[in-house]
């Protein structure tokens, strides 16, 4: 059996501690072992042990067991997580129930059986694991069911607009791997979290991620999880997003931003319904639902060699587009008012309808960012405003089709270029750093150390 975790033996008597390493030594990963108490807390934060068997007496002629319970509840206050199996040689049946009533896991009475306390010792191990993992995996869902979109989808009337919402009628209550494309700031994460909503994983989660943003050297580990040990810092086994989502949905978002080394490694997942935690191999099956995202073009990635094409074969049994805001005009007005409706609310603003000028300077603006665009347009809005109606003054519109037409002025610095090239792609693409940092062909770090360079 593989040897895992760190335990911490403390007892006064060195012959028994040697004797106790010496069997332990072949169970566990590292066996550290105290004479003494005095360091005890100090040794279990610095070693970030799993496990503890703890003597129950320390001092000469004393046999009360009290030192045991007083290191138990210290310890306990220091790390509540930490598995404690109590030491003695006295089968005392109340100070064994005080010692579980104050969170020992178990009990040992001296002499041991090697096979007992091993079974003991390897159970308290296990029991640890497992409510760490539980933990862990607790808090990730926690993280993302408090994440959800503020609002359901909101369909429009457009012609374009009511063909995807019947397509997702028929589709969303099937376990159909789903690719949803469009512009930037078209609300590809909203449809996902639809299309979960009208599925048959609506009471778990879905967990999303956005492929774009997670650093190369995290990918494995934010996807699969790693074990204690793999790399460093690896302190503790830590569950990947993948079984996060399991028997929910995982939405991968950004998902033409995949380097191409890395897509054979999720192509492996999403084939086997199964994934190997970093420094494992152990295979666990997750029952997940796959959404994919981009706004990027991966036909045309295929041909060019950027993206696998069995890759996009799996990603892609339905494929769902979602249009521009320019091509469904008669949503962008009800679209601000329910953006207005939602901003009034939040800042306590008295604003709650626009102005025929302000109607009139929306539906004149083509809206290249999409609803993001529009959307952080009317919460800037709002926050200015201190009357009833938002005015044509207060809707701040970048004029991005005029300055895109005009040549651009000449710049004396490569320097210059360079900001002014970093500051028009941001423009262009709504704020997306992503997407930004796809365009310029630069790592999402790089980006934002030039635009904390450039005060961007």
């Amino acid at each position: 059996m593989k040897k895992e975790g760190t335990i911490v033996v403390v007892d006064d008597n060195r012959s028994m501690l040697t004797a106790v390493e010496i069997l332990l030594n072949g169970v566990f990963e590292r066996v550290l072992t105290l004479s003494s108490p005095k360091r005890l807390l100090s040794t279990l934060r610095e070693e970030h042990a799993d496990v503890l068997l703890l003597d129950m007496n320390f001092s000469s002629g004393i046999n009360s067991g009290n030192e045991g319970l007083y290191w138990l509840g210290e310890v306990k206050k220091a790390d509540p997580s930490i598995e404690v199996v109590l030491f003695t040689a006295y089968a005392d049946i109340d100070l064994a129930v005080k010692a579980m009533q104050r969170g020992a896991t178990d009990f040992v009475v001296k002499p041991w059986n090697n096979a007992k306390l091993v079974a003991t010792l390897r159970a308290a191990y296990s029991l640890r694991k497992s409510r760490s993992e539980a933990k862990q995996l607790g808090d990730i869902r926690r993280s993302f069911s408090a994440e959800g979109s503020e609002s359901r989808m909101y369909w429009g009337n457009s012609p374009s607009m009511q063909r995807l919402r019947a397509l997702v009628e028929k589709v969303a209550d099937t376990d159909a791997n789903i690719l949803i494309t469009g512009e930037n700031g078209t609300g590809k994460e909203m449809l996902a979290r639809e299309i979960h909503r009208l599925s048959g994983r609506r009471d778990e989660l879905i967990v999303t991620v956005d492929l774009g943003a997670i650093p190369e050297s995290l990918f494995e580990s934010e996807l699969f999880g790693h074990v204690k040990g793999a790399f460093t810092d690896a302190r503790n086994d830590r569950a990947g997003k993948f079984e996060a989502a399991s028997n929910g949905s995982l939405f991968l978002d950004e998902i033409g931003n995949l380097p191409y080394h890395q897509q054979a490694k999720l192509l492996t997942a999403i084939q086997g319904r199964s994934i190997v935690r970093v420094g494992s191999n152990v295979p666990i099956p997750v029952n997940i639902r796959l959404i994919s995202a981009t706004n990027r073009d991966l036909n045309r990635m295929v041909a060019g060699g950027e993206f696998r094409e069995d890759l996009l074969y799996r990603i892609n049994t339905i494929h769902l587009e979602i249009p521009s805001l320019a091509e469904r005009t008669d949503d962008i007005v009800p679209l601000a008012e329910i953006f207005l409706e939602r901003y009034a609310t939040k800042y306590d603003k008295p604003c709650r309808s626009f102005d025929e000028g302000a109607v009139a300077k929306i539906l004149s603006h083509t809206w290249p960012g999409n609803i993001r665009e529009l959307q952080h347009t009317i919460e800037k809005a709002v926050i200015m405003s201190d009357s009833d109606r938002i005015t044509a003054d207060e809707l701040l519109i970048s004029r991005r089709e005029e300055r895109d037409s005009e040549p651009p002025a000449a710049t004396s610095t490569l320097e210059e270029m360079e900001r002014s090239m970093i500051a028009r792609a941001m423009e262009q693409h709504a704020g997306n750093l992503s997407s930004v940092a796809a365009q310029l062909g630069v790592s999402r770090q790089t980006l934002y150390n030039k635009i904390k360079r450039y005060n961007l």
